[in-house]
């Protein structure tokens, strides 16, 4: 009988529940394990949802989330510590308190703000506090286009934008800044149509993340899983440019293994067969 393999690192993610299993803390955990490592958790919410959207959000009380990071480190520490939908400005608060009270990095915040359908998921007076508190703490930060523009202020429509962007959220606090393009951000500036850039500022210089265009799908929780990878290829010891890479090559093959359990958007599931 084979000994069972040990992971290679341990996380901790705190983020909230989907219920459908596609984004969020299942997201996380699923990608996590599937890279090697084991995965924690601090659930900042519940929510009611499935493929078509969002139904309710319940928050779990910020206490009670300091309770869950205070049980995890206590026992089995954290090698890396990622970070999802916060929902509250408590939340945030206390998030941020303990990750300083037990001095966890590297930290990698997925400044999650909208569902794929346009739910909120990030109180608005909580986006100052995300900013002030968190974003110093960062070893990355991750916004998609939205994200960075509404952080920043600054319309994106092109790859100049994203760089304006990413150096003016570079500014607030975290080491390096990623902004994932998606669509808007394909150019034949960098290398084709069908390429997707995403651009990873460290403060010194800009990296062009490339990765395939795939125009037709529509998948939920990608941004979690790419998230997720990025924080498990950094526990394993890539520099920040190659983690970014390698997450991202990772994300494309989830996305185009994705499939429609419901009557919604498509769901990935990251699995250790994907690894590139």
């Amino acid at each position: 009988m084979n000994k069972q393999a040990i992971p290679l690192f341990k996380a901790l993610t705190i983020a909230g529940s989907d219920s459908i299993g596609g984004a969020g803390i299942q997201a996380d955990m699923k990608t996590i394990a599937a890279l090697g490592g084991y995965a924690a958790t601090a659930i900042t919410a519940l929510t009611a949802q499935n493929t078509l959207g969002i139904h309710a959000v319940y928050e779990i009380p910020a206490s009670f989330v300091a309770r869950q990071i205070d049980a995890v480190v206590s026992d089995t520490g954290a090698d890396i510590v990622k970070t999802g939908m916060l929902y509250s400005k408590d939340i945030i608060e206390t998030v941020a308190s303990r990750l300083k009270h037990y001095a966890l990095s590297p930290v990698v915040v997925d400044p999650v703000m909208l569902s794929k359908n346009g739910a909120a998921l990030l109180a608005e007076d909580a986006i100052p506090a995300l900013i002030s508190q968190l974003f110093p703490l960062a070893f990355i930060v991750t916004p998609n286009i939205p994200e960075a523009a509404h952080i920043s202020g600054i319309k994106i429509q092109n790859i100049t934008d994203a760089e304006k962007a990413a150096k003016y959220i570079h500014k607030l606090g975290p080491a390096n800044v990623l902004i994932k393009g998606g669509h808007a951000l394909h150019s034949s500036d960098i290398k084709s149509s069908n390429t997707v850039i995403d651009i990873l500022y460290t403060g010194k210089s800009f990296a062009y993340i490339e990765g395939e265009y795939l125009p037709a799908k529509h998948v939920h929780g990608t941004g979690c899983v790419y998230a997720s990878a990025i924080a498990a290829y950094l526990a394993k010891g890539c520099g920040i440019a190659e983690a970014v890479r390698q997450a991202k090559k990772f994300v494309v093959l989830c996305i185009k293994k994705s499939f429609s359990p419901g009557r919604g958007y498509d769901i990935m599931e990251p699995l250790s067969t994907l690894v590139p």
